[in-house]
């Protein structure tokens, strides 16, 4: 099963910018989808935009579009998700994750922390 890692999380002030990559393991095949999803405490996590492998389409919430991107490198089986304008209610843990099918929730990397904070 392939194994993802979140990095590039951290703090950053309203209306700045962070991005978050995703190493995986290993290579996926062309109809695998990548997602993002972000879970703040006490509450249930929520999705927040994925990509397609092998095409690059995107999905986003609402809440997002417009503001972030959601990406991938091949071959490097990197998939990116770049946050602008950030929002304090974007202060979450956020989540990697994989699937062969809508959603993608087959695998979970272990999560990261982002903080948006003045």
């Amino acid at each position: 099963q392939v194994r993802l890692v979140e990095s590039g999380g951290g703090l950053a002030q309203p209306g700045g910018s962070l991005r978050l990559s995703c190493t995986a393991s290993e290579r996926r095949f062309s109809s695998y989808i990548m997602g993002w999803f972000r879970q703040a405490p006490g509450k249930d996590r929520e999705f927040v935009a994925a990509v397609r492998w092998g095409t690059g389409g995107t999905t986003y919430a609402d809440s997002v579009r417009g503001r972030f991107t959601a990406s991938r490198v091949r071959p490097e089986n990197t998939p990116y998700l770049q946050m602008n304008n950030l929002k304090p209610e974007g202060t979450d843990v956020y989540y990697c994750t994989g699937g062969s099918s809508w959603p993608p929730q087959d695998t979970w990397g272990q999560g990261i922390q982002v903080t948006v904070s003045s």
